[in-house]
Protein backbone atom coordinates (compact mmCIF):
# COMPACT_ATOMS: atom_id res chain seq x y z
CA UNK A 1 0.00 0.00 0.00
CA UNK A 2 2.97 2.41 -0.41
CA UNK A 3 1.44 3.99 -3.68
CA UNK A 4 -1.39 5.73 -2.13
CA UNK A 5 1.43 7.43 0.32
CA UNK A 6 3.99 8.17 -2.43
CA UNK A 7 0.98 9.58 -4.38
CA UNK A 8 -0.13 11.58 -1.36
CA UNK A 9 3.58 12.85 -0.92
CA UNK A 10 3.61 14.37 -4.35
CA UNK A 11 1.48 16.78 -3.64
CA UNK A 12 3.03 17.82 -0.38
CA UNK A 13 5.34 21.18 -0.42
CA UNK A 14 7.19 20.01 2.36
CA UNK A 15 8.19 16.51 0.73
CA UNK A 16 9.10 18.39 -2.43
CA UNK A 17 11.30 20.60 -0.84
CA UNK A 18 13.10 17.24 0.96
CA UNK A 19 13.53 15.43 -1.98
CA UNK A 20 14.69 18.62 -4.22
CA UNK A 21 17.16 19.09 -1.86
CA UNK A 22 18.77 15.57 -1.08
CA UNK A 23 22.26 15.05 -2.93
CA UNK A 24 21.60 11.91 -4.34
CA UNK A 25 17.76 12.97 -5.73
CA UNK A 26 19.37 14.53 -9.13
CA UNK A 27 21.44 11.15 -10.16
CA UNK A 28 18.09 8.96 -9.29
CA UNK A 29 16.41 11.54 -11.06
CA UNK A 30 17.89 11.71 -14.00
CA UNK A 31 17.36 7.62 -14.67
CA UNK A 32 13.54 8.65 -15.39
CA UNK A 33 13.96 12.08 -16.32
CA UNK A 34 16.98 12.66 -18.75
CA UNK A 35 17.17 16.28 -19.19
CA UNK A 36 15.53 19.54 -18.66
CA UNK A 37 16.01 21.82 -21.72
CA UNK A 38 15.12 20.83 -25.39
CA UNK A 39 18.53 20.43 -26.63
CA UNK A 40 19.27 17.98 -24.22
CA UNK A 41 15.96 15.65 -24.93
CA UNK A 42 16.93 16.83 -28.78
CA UNK A 43 19.95 14.50 -28.47
CA UNK A 44 17.60 11.66 -26.96
CA UNK A 45 15.73 11.87 -29.52
CA UNK A 46 18.49 11.20 -31.75
CA UNK A 47 20.12 8.71 -29.98
CA UNK A 48 16.71 6.21 -29.29
CA UNK A 49 15.21 6.68 -32.87
CA UNK A 50 18.75 5.19 -34.06
CA UNK A 51 18.23 2.09 -31.89
CA UNK A 52 15.17 1.70 -33.59
CA UNK A 53 12.76 2.80 -30.76
CA UNK A 54 10.57 5.70 -31.35
CA UNK A 55 9.72 7.92 -28.77
CA UNK A 56 6.84 10.67 -27.08
CA UNK A 57 7.61 13.40 -25.34
CA UNK A 58 6.42 14.62 -22.53
CA UNK A 59 7.13 18.54 -21.06
CA UNK A 60 7.02 17.97 -17.33
CA UNK A 61 4.85 20.30 -14.57
CA UNK A 62 1.50 20.05 -13.87
CA UNK A 63 0.70 22.87 -10.68
CA UNK A 64 -0.54 25.75 -12.77
CA UNK A 65 -2.41 28.07 -11.15
CA UNK A 66 -2.77 30.94 -13.19
CA UNK A 67 -3.50 31.80 -17.57
CA UNK A 68 0.36 33.01 -18.11
CA UNK A 69 1.63 29.70 -16.56
CA UNK A 70 -0.81 27.56 -18.84
CA UNK A 71 0.38 29.98 -21.89
CA UNK A 72 4.24 29.41 -21.14
CA UNK A 73 3.21 25.22 -21.14
CA UNK A 74 1.66 25.85 -24.37
CA UNK A 75 4.80 27.70 -25.88
CA UNK A 76 7.25 25.01 -24.44
CA UNK A 77 5.38 22.36 -26.80
CA UNK A 78 5.56 24.96 -29.73
CA UNK A 79 9.70 25.21 -29.07
CA UNK A 80 10.08 21.18 -28.74
CA UNK A 81 7.87 21.18 -32.20
CA UNK A 82 10.25 23.55 -33.68
CA UNK A 83 13.25 21.23 -32.75
CA UNK A 84 11.36 17.81 -33.71
CA UNK A 85 10.98 19.78 -37.21
CA UNK A 86 14.57 19.84 -37.96
CA UNK A 87 15.26 16.65 -36.96
CA UNK A 88 12.43 15.00 -39.49
CA UNK A 89 11.60 12.03 -37.92
CA UNK A 90 7.87 12.24 -38.17
CA UNK A 91 5.75 10.07 -36.47
CA UNK A 92 8.96 8.39 -34.36
CA UNK A 93 8.89 11.26 -32.16
CA UNK A 94 5.43 12.27 -31.47
CA UNK A 95 4.50 14.06 -28.30
CA UNK A 96 2.22 13.67 -24.87
CA UNK A 97 0.43 16.35 -22.99
CA UNK A 98 -1.67 16.68 -19.78
CA UNK A 99 -4.35 19.39 -20.05
CA UNK A 100 -3.46 20.35 -16.73
CA UNK A 101 -1.02 21.80 -18.20
CA UNK A 102 -2.87 24.03 -20.17
CA UNK A 103 -4.88 25.30 -17.80
CA UNK A 104 -7.65 22.47 -17.29
CA UNK A 105 -7.84 23.14 -13.74
CA UNK A 106 -8.49 27.11 -13.61
CA UNK A 107 -11.73 28.94 -13.82
CA UNK A 108 -13.00 28.68 -17.22
CA UNK A 109 -10.51 25.84 -18.03
CA UNK A 110 -11.89 23.65 -20.32
CA UNK A 111 -12.02 26.10 -22.87
CA UNK A 112 -8.79 27.24 -21.73
CA UNK A 113 -7.33 24.02 -22.38
CA UNK A 114 -8.56 23.25 -26.14
CA UNK A 115 -7.68 27.15 -26.89
CA UNK A 116 -4.12 26.15 -25.67
CA UNK A 117 -3.80 22.52 -27.20
CA UNK A 118 -4.87 23.28 -29.98
CA UNK A 119 -1.95 24.81 -32.01
CA UNK A 120 0.22 22.24 -30.26
CA UNK A 121 -1.93 19.63 -32.06
CA UNK A 122 -1.79 21.94 -35.57
CA UNK A 123 1.87 22.70 -35.32
CA UNK A 124 2.24 18.45 -34.54
CA UNK A 125 0.23 17.94 -37.87
CA UNK A 126 2.38 20.09 -39.70
CA UNK A 127 5.75 18.72 -39.07
CA UNK A 128 4.12 15.32 -39.98
CA UNK A 129 3.83 14.09 -36.25
CA UNK A 130 0.76 13.93 -33.85
CA UNK A 131 -0.31 14.01 -30.30
CA UNK A 132 -1.22 12.12 -27.58
CA UNK A 133 -3.70 13.65 -24.67
CA UNK A 134 -2.55 12.09 -21.20
CA UNK A 135 -5.26 11.02 -18.61
CA UNK A 136 -5.36 12.69 -15.38
CA UNK A 137 -7.48 11.84 -12.23
CA UNK A 138 -11.21 10.59 -13.05
CA UNK A 139 -12.65 14.11 -12.48
CA UNK A 140 -11.02 15.68 -15.39
CA UNK A 141 -11.75 12.64 -18.07
CA UNK A 142 -14.88 14.09 -18.87
CA UNK A 143 -13.62 17.28 -19.85
CA UNK A 144 -10.26 15.35 -21.86
CA UNK A 145 -12.35 13.34 -23.90
CA UNK A 146 -14.83 16.29 -24.93
CA UNK A 147 -11.57 17.89 -25.51
CA UNK A 148 -9.94 15.03 -28.03
CA UNK A 149 -13.70 14.43 -29.79
CA UNK A 150 -12.81 18.01 -30.84
CA UNK A 151 -9.64 17.83 -31.84
CA UNK A 152 -10.13 14.76 -33.93
CA UNK A 153 -12.81 16.41 -36.33
CA UNK A 154 -9.24 18.64 -37.54
CA UNK A 155 -6.72 16.11 -36.40
CA UNK A 156 -8.23 12.94 -36.30
CA UNK A 157 -4.86 11.18 -35.64
CA UNK A 158 -5.17 13.01 -32.05
CA UNK A 159 -4.54 10.26 -29.40
CA UNK A 160 -5.85 9.93 -25.85
CA UNK A 161 -5.08 7.80 -23.08
CA UNK A 162 -7.50 5.23 -20.79
CA UNK A 163 -6.85 4.05 -17.53
CA UNK A 164 -7.51 0.02 -16.73
CA UNK A 165 -7.89 0.99 -12.94
CA UNK A 166 -11.48 3.07 -13.50
CA UNK A 167 -14.82 1.47 -13.89
CA UNK A 168 -15.89 3.69 -16.54
CA UNK A 169 -12.83 2.62 -18.51
CA UNK A 170 -14.65 -0.51 -20.58
CA UNK A 171 -17.09 1.63 -22.02
CA UNK A 172 -15.02 4.18 -22.49
CA UNK A 173 -12.57 1.52 -24.87
CA UNK A 174 -15.84 0.57 -26.70
CA UNK A 175 -16.39 4.07 -27.56
CA UNK A 176 -13.06 5.17 -29.01
CA UNK A 177 -12.28 1.43 -30.60
CA UNK A 178 -13.24 3.32 -33.82
CA UNK A 179 -11.07 3.34 -36.98
CA UNK A 180 -8.36 6.27 -36.69
CA UNK A 181 -8.59 6.31 -33.07
CA UNK A 182 -4.98 6.20 -31.42
CA UNK A 183 -5.77 4.63 -27.64
CA UNK A 184 -3.45 4.33 -25.32
CA UNK A 185 -4.59 1.99 -22.53
CA UNK A 186 -2.24 2.58 -18.82
CA UNK A 187 -3.12 0.65 -15.51
CA UNK A 188 -3.49 4.29 -13.94
CA UNK A 189 -0.72 5.75 -11.57
CA UNK A 190 -3.45 8.31 -9.35
CA UNK A 191 -5.33 7.88 -6.20
CA UNK A 192 -8.88 7.53 -6.47
CA UNK A 193 -11.50 6.62 -4.73
CA UNK A 194 -13.15 2.98 -4.16
CA UNK A 195 -16.29 4.27 -5.71
CA UNK A 196 -15.38 4.65 -9.19
CA UNK A 197 -11.65 2.54 -9.32
CA UNK A 198 -10.80 -1.21 -8.71
CA UNK A 199 -8.30 -0.74 -5.77
CA UNK A 200 -6.65 -4.36 -5.85
CA UNK A 201 -4.39 -4.81 -8.36
CA UNK A 202 -5.37 -8.39 -9.46
CA UNK A 203 -8.81 -6.73 -10.12
CA UNK A 204 -6.80 -3.72 -12.05
CA UNK A 205 -5.07 -6.37 -14.20
CA UNK A 206 -8.26 -8.32 -15.00
CA UNK A 207 -9.61 -5.30 -16.23
CA UNK A 208 -6.74 -3.72 -18.45
CA UNK A 209 -6.43 -7.01 -20.21
CA UNK A 210 -10.85 -7.21 -20.85
CA UNK A 211 -10.12 -3.41 -21.82
CA UNK A 212 -7.16 -4.36 -24.27
CA UNK A 213 -9.20 -7.04 -26.16
CA UNK A 214 -11.93 -4.50 -26.90
CA UNK A 215 -8.89 -2.24 -28.04
CA UNK A 216 -7.12 -5.05 -30.27
CA UNK A 217 -10.68 -6.46 -31.85
CA UNK A 218 -11.99 -2.20 -32.70
CA UNK A 219 -10.87 -0.58 -35.58
CA UNK A 220 -8.90 1.85 -34.12
CA UNK A 221 -4.70 1.36 -33.12
CA UNK A 222 -4.39 -0.03 -29.55
CA UNK A 223 -0.83 1.78 -27.33
CA UNK A 224 0.05 -1.05 -24.81
CA UNK A 225 1.42 1.06 -21.86
CA UNK A 226 2.99 -1.28 -19.77
CA UNK A 227 6.28 -3.23 -17.98
CA UNK A 228 4.93 -5.78 -17.04
CA UNK A 229 6.22 -9.35 -18.92
CA UNK A 230 2.45 -11.27 -18.38
CA UNK A 231 0.81 -8.15 -19.75
CA UNK A 232 2.93 -7.75 -22.69
CA UNK A 233 2.95 -11.43 -23.53
CA UNK A 234 -1.20 -11.61 -23.23
CA UNK A 235 -0.98 -7.88 -25.89
CA UNK A 236 1.03 -10.20 -28.12
CA UNK A 237 -1.40 -13.04 -28.07
CA UNK A 238 -4.53 -10.75 -28.35
CA UNK A 239 -3.10 -9.01 -31.66
CA UNK A 240 -2.42 -12.17 -32.76
CA UNK A 241 -6.36 -13.62 -32.54
CA UNK A 242 -7.11 -10.74 -33.68
CA UNK A 243 -5.15 -10.74 -36.77
CA UNK A 244 -2.80 -7.95 -36.15
CA UNK A 245 0.20 -7.20 -38.60
CA UNK A 246 3.05 -5.55 -36.56
CA UNK A 247 3.24 -2.11 -37.36
CA UNK A 248 -1.04 -1.99 -36.02
CA UNK A 249 -0.33 -1.56 -32.29
CA UNK A 250 2.78 -0.53 -30.06
CA UNK A 251 4.05 -0.98 -26.92
CA UNK A 252 4.65 2.30 -24.56
CA UNK A 253 6.70 2.28 -21.83
CA UNK A 254 8.67 4.82 -19.58
CA UNK A 255 12.11 5.98 -20.41
CA UNK A 256 14.77 4.47 -17.73
CA UNK A 257 12.40 1.46 -17.06
CA UNK A 258 13.64 -1.96 -18.32
CA UNK A 259 15.26 -0.37 -21.40
CA UNK A 260 16.68 -4.00 -22.59
CA UNK A 261 12.69 -4.78 -22.74
CA UNK A 262 12.58 -1.80 -25.44
CA UNK A 263 15.42 -2.78 -27.30
CA UNK A 264 14.90 -6.70 -27.10
CA UNK A 265 10.88 -5.77 -28.65
CA UNK A 266 11.79 -3.51 -31.52
CA UNK A 267 14.33 -5.97 -32.66
CA UNK A 268 11.35 -8.39 -33.05
CA UNK A 269 9.83 -6.00 -35.11
CA UNK A 270 7.20 -4.50 -32.78
CA UNK A 271 7.01 -0.82 -32.65
CA UNK A 272 8.21 -0.02 -29.32
CA UNK A 273 7.76 3.66 -27.89
CA UNK A 274 9.38 5.32 -25.24
CA UNK A 275 7.48 7.76 -22.90
CA UNK A 276 10.36 10.41 -22.37
CA UNK A 277 10.00 13.42 -20.01
CA UNK A 278 12.22 16.45 -19.42
CA UNK A 279 11.73 19.82 -17.69
CA UNK A 280 12.58 21.56 -14.87
CA UNK A 281 9.18 21.37 -12.48
CA UNK A 282 10.18 17.41 -12.58
CA UNK A 283 8.91 16.60 -8.48
CA UNK A 284 5.26 15.00 -9.38
CA UNK A 285 6.24 13.16 -12.60
CA UNK A 286 8.89 11.62 -10.71
CA UNK A 287 6.76 11.09 -7.26
CA UNK A 288 4.44 8.86 -9.86
CA UNK A 289 7.21 6.99 -11.12
CA UNK A 290 7.87 5.81 -7.61
CA UNK A 291 4.14 5.29 -6.76
CA UNK A 292 3.67 2.98 -9.84
CA UNK A 293 6.06 0.40 -9.12
CA UNK A 294 7.69 -0.65 -5.92
CA UNK A 295 10.88 -1.35 -7.23
CA UNK A 296 11.46 2.25 -8.29
CA UNK A 297 11.06 3.13 -4.64
CA UNK A 298 14.03 0.82 -3.60
CA UNK A 299 16.18 2.20 -6.29
CA UNK A 300 15.76 5.34 -5.06
CA UNK A 301 15.96 4.52 -1.37
CA UNK A 302 18.80 2.37 -1.97
CA UNK A 303 20.81 4.94 -3.96
CA UNK A 304 19.77 7.28 -0.96
CA UNK A 305 21.94 4.89 1.72
CA UNK A 306 25.24 4.12 -0.55
CA UNK A 307 25.50 7.61 -1.64
CA UNK A 308 25.49 9.30 1.76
Amino acid sequence: MLGPVILAASRSDKMRKLVSAAPVTKPVVNRFIPGESVDQVVRIVEEMVGKGLELTLDVVGEDITTPEQAAHARDAYLELIERLRDLGHGTKAEMSVKLSMFGQALEGGHELALANVRPVVEAAAAIGTTVTLDAEDHTTLDSMFAIHEELRKDFPQTGCVIQADLFRTEDDARRLAAAGSRVRIVKGAYKEPAEVAYLDKSEIDKAYVRILKILMEGEGYPMIGSHDPRLIAIGQELARRAGRKLDEYEFQMLYGIRSEEHLRLAAEGHRMRVYTAYGTDWYGYFMRRLAEKPANLLFFVRSMITKN
